[in-house]
């Protein structure tokens, strides 16, 4: 009856009988000493480059790069350092890696394996040392054996089931590869849109500054008016109120833009210099896109969008799952061989030859080959059961994929009207600038020669700042819905 096994990568040459002891004791030592312990002697730190939950503190700088943003940058700047630093695109990439790895491993299913295991054997009664070679051969019988055997095994008929298993991880690698470009393209929309709000943020604190500053104008000159006699003390009062309002609007906006920056700089993965709001260099365009052919473009983000070719290879790696397991109701050929020697290391009987004398033959060598079959007769359902475990999962994926087509087409149906109806939101609010100029210039005019009332000039100078913006949102909402409509076509931007 064995006792004790101890599976080692070496393989002893022929030894003597005190080596072999001191051998059995450096095995026991490594059993005692490994069992209880880890499996590696330096095991894998999973907060590599992290700050440990038993030293945490709460310090954001200690969770962002180290490399804060120097100086004014523009949009292409702004993609370059996101693409660079941002975490999520760093994790996919790992993602990208151990799909890699996994291929791999399915490839290095159909090669052959070698190893080298070591065991020591120890029995109640004395076991032969080996096989006879021959009838009658006399055989050394030992309690206590030593062996160390190299082995090797090569699949030669799976029923497929390696093939399908390779080809699903070749297929899982491109939806990786496709999973990645596509949090690319995301990334860069996302960077793009806070970007285009960042700047119209600007030009509305431009904006308030401006009306600020032409009240307080204002106020100056109903000052001069009031001491001519000219004006009423309320207009003033009136004023003064108005001049406040603008200032708590004005702490409120300042207060959204610094939030918008560090939204910013997170998306970049970079740490934010200071507490102001990271400096950015742009303008707000328009070049007028009308998408006309909707259906064309629809066709084209089927064609490019990564999201649905990660769909598509899903759904391909998951029909090679249904074929894997079904291979499992074929027969298994696997090629074996092993080759290796025996130490009698215990209590021995030595053979006795012709003459009575002892044969000291404390070793030997074995060796065998074989090819293996192995025939799935009764398997309690496993076989069946995970058959229809993954064409349960092959006709999830398939609705995945037509759920995904449906929603191609509204991304790019939304995308579309987005763009049309924020150009015209941009045409609307342009000429509304203009009138309310034109109507403060004139109640202005009005109030100068008393003809006009202080409430008319305030009210004028509140439908000109509201104007101003709203045209500066609708210039980042059309800027942004580009960025969306490219998105949602997958254009590479």
């Amino acid at each position: 009856m064995r006792t004790g096994q101890l599976i080692a990568a070496f393989s002893p040459t022929r030894c003597g009988r005190t080596s072999c002891d001191v051998m059995r004791l450096i095995g026991v030592v490594a059993l005692v000493a490994t069992v209880p312990g880890c499996v590696f002697l330096d095991p894998s730190d999973p907060y590599a480059g992290m700050p440990r939950a038993a030293e945490y503190e709460y310090t954001p700088a200690r969770w962002r790069a180290t490399q804060p943003i120097a100086g004014p940058i523009t949009l292409s700047n702004a993609i370059e350092i996101a693409l660079a630093n941002n975490p999520e695109l760093a994790a996919l990439r790992c993602g990208v890696d151990a799909a890699s790895a996994e291929r791999d491993v399915a490839i290095g299913a159909t090669l052959p394996r070698l190893s080298a295991q070591g065991a020591y054997d120890h029995y109640v009664d004395r076991h032969r040392l080996g096989p006879p070679r021959y009838m009658g051969e006399p055989r050394t019988y030992s309690d206590a054996v030593f062996s160390s055997d190299l082995v090797v095994s090569m699949p030669l008929f799976t029923g497929g089931r390696l093939t399908s298993e390779i080809k699903a991880a070749e297929w899982l690698h491109a939806a990786a590869e496709h999973r990645l470009a596509r949090s690319w393209h995301e990334l860069v929309f996302n960077v793009s849109s806070m970007f285009y709000t960042i700047l119209a943020q600007h030009h509305v604190i431009e904006s308030l500054e401006f009306s600020q500053q032409a009240l307080k104008e204002h106020r100056r000159r109903i000052t001069e008016l009031i001491q001519a006699a000219k004006a009423a003390k309320v207009d003033l009062l009136r004023t003064e109120v108005r001049i406040a309002d603008l200032e708590q609007r004005l702490v409120c906006e300042r207060n959204v833009l610094a939030i918008q920056g560090r939204v910013l700089t997170n998306l970049l993965g970079v740490k934010q210099e200071g507490p102001d709001s990271v400096s950015i260099v742009g303008e707000l365009g328009i070049d007028k896109t009308i998408i006309a052919d909707v259906d064309a473009a629809i066709i084209e983000a089927f064609g490019q969008r990564e999201d649905y070719l990660v769909a598509r290879a899903a759904l391909e790696a998951q029909a090679k799952r249904v074929d894997a397991a079904r291979a499992a109701h074929w027969p298994t050929l696997i090629l074996q061989g092993s080759y290796g020697g025996r130490w009698a290391v215990g209590n021995t009987e030595h053979p006795v030859d012709a003459k009575g004398k002892h044969r000291d033959s404390s070793t030997d060598d074995v060796g065998s080959a074989a090819v293996a079959l192995d025939v799935p007769i009764f398997e309690g359902g496993r076989i069946n059961a995970r058959i229809r475990r993954e064409q349960a999962s092959l006709a999830a994926a398939r609705q995945r994929l037509r759920k995904l087509e449906l929603q191609i087409s509204l991304d790019v149906e939304t995308a579309s009207l987005n763009v049309s109806s924020s150009l015209q939101r941009v045409n609307a609010t342009h000429k509304s600038i203009e009138q309310a100029g034109e109507s403060l210039r004139i109640e202005r005019e009005k109030y100068d020669f008393g003809k006009g009332a202080i409430t008319d000039v305030l009210d004028a100078q509140s439908a000109l700042l509201e104007s101003q913006m709203n045209y500066y949102r609708a210039l980042a909402d059309y800027n942004t819905a580009l960025a969306q409509f490219r998105l949602a076509v997958g254009d590479t931007p």
